[in-house]
């Protein structure tokens, strides 16, 4: 069974992934363009999300033999950092941050993954909108009646993708304020 879902979420992808196993679907393979590749199964499975900076070779071999040797298999990922997706059999030992400090390091990476990709796209959007703003249409406001209406309505679509990068960046805040929140509660503790 193959199911196409994009996720900007890696908590909110982490569930889906285990609504899929508690019906019954392992999943097997995950492509870059949000393919999700799932068989039946009888066992149990559970499935956890990890997101990792750039490692080095070393350290991504060493990375990935730790999980190894608590029974966990490497489905997808990238040393060069990102979303690493790790599956096991369900043994009741199914958290991957065993402690607080793991917990902690692992919402800070997630601030700095928000902050890294919210940064370029504000610039982007800056540079985007600072001469233009959003419609581009020539004289589209001095427009009237009809000929206002086609064109504006030629140009929504296009002033939609072109504002895109804006509420990327109102995603990314959102969603470094909510791992810098949980980070903040592992910290203080």
């Amino acid at each position: 069974m193959k199911k196409f879902k994009i996720f900007f979420d890696i908590e909110k992808e982490e569930q889906w992934l285990n609504a899929q196993l508690q019906k019954g679907y392992r999943c097997t393979d995950i492509s870059g363009l949000g393919m999700y590749t799932f068989e039946k199964t009888d066992k149990r499975y559970v499935i956890r999300l990890d997101y990792q900076d750039y490692l080095s070779k070393k350290k991504f071999r060493d990375y990935k033999g730790v999980y190894e040797d608590f029974g966990w298999i490497y489905i997808k990922g990238s040393r060069l950092g990102g979303i690493q997706h790790w599956q096991k059999e369900d043994d009741g030992r199914n958290e991957i941050f065993s402690d607080r400090q793991s917990q902690s390091s692992y919402y800070k990476r997630l601030m700095s993954y928000s902050f890294g990709l919210g940064i370029p796209l504000l610039a982007f959007s800056y540079m985007l909108y600072k001469d233009s703003g959003l419609y581009l249409t020539e004289g589209l406001w001095s427009m009237k009646g009809s000929l206002f209406w086609k064109a504006f309505l030629f140009e929504t679509p296009f002033a939609l993708l072109r504002s895109l990068p804006a509420f990327m960046v109102v995603f990314f805040a959102g969603s470094f304020y909510k791992a810098y929140r949980k980070y903040s509660m592992f910290k203080e503790k």
